[in-house]
Parts: structure tokens; sequence; C-alpha cells
């Protein structure tokens, strides 16, 4: 699964993914960071990514204009690059999942209350 990180996530996430998320890059590596939403998702559509993103306009656009691309919705919250880099790793499954999934167009994940 290839993630296209948005402008409103560090940029560090690609290379602390990169063993997980091969291919996936940065907006603002690709000139994109101060696209519109409309110019991201043709871009991830035509290139095969996934959006990351902290935005829940990207989930109004899938359910407006369908899917592809897939969209990992992260509602954690004021947190760190880690613990932003611990969400995607701890929910890599369901992330794959949601790659493999016809039917699925936005996974949304949520801060744990309890960390195991």
């Amino acid at each position: 699964m290839k993630l296209l990180f948005d402008q409103n996530l560090p940029p560090g996430l690609v290379d602390a993914l990169s063993d997980l998320y091969p291919g996936s890059i940065h907006v603002q590596k690709l000139g994109l960071d101060r696209a519109s939403d409309a110019r991201l998702w043709a871009f991830a559509r035509e290139h095969g990514f996934a959006i990351v993103t902290k935005d829940a306009d990207f989930s109004d656009w899938s359910a407006w204009q369908g899917f592809p691309p897939k969209v990992v919705w992260l509602r954690l919250g004021n947190c760190s690059t880690v613990e932003i880099e611990s969400a995607l790793r701890k929910h890599q499954p369901e992330m794959m999942e949601l790659e493999q999934d016809s039917r699925l167009g936005v996974l949304a994940v949520f801060k744990s209350r309890v960390e195991n």
C-alpha cells in the first residue's frame, strides 16, 4: 500500500514507515503541499496512492466521489510524530484490509484510550 501523506502530517513519516509502506510520499516532496483537495484526490487516484490525512475533507470526498483513492483518516487529535507512526503501524492490518476490500473507502483511526 502506497500512502500519500497530506500537508497536515510530518514529512518524516515517509522514512519512518518505509518498511511497511514502501513507495509512499509526502505532498511536500511532490510540490503539492498547497494544492487543492481536488488536485490531491486526482493525483492519488491516478498514481495508486491512499491518502493519509487528519482532515475530514477527504472522507467527505470519498462519500461524494467514490473511491479510489482510499482514505486513512487519522482521528488522533494533537499528537506527536511518534504517536502517528505508532498508530499507522498498529493499524497496518486494517489498512491492508482497506486496500483489498472493494467495498471499503475510508478507515478512521482513533487514539486508543488504553495503550497496550
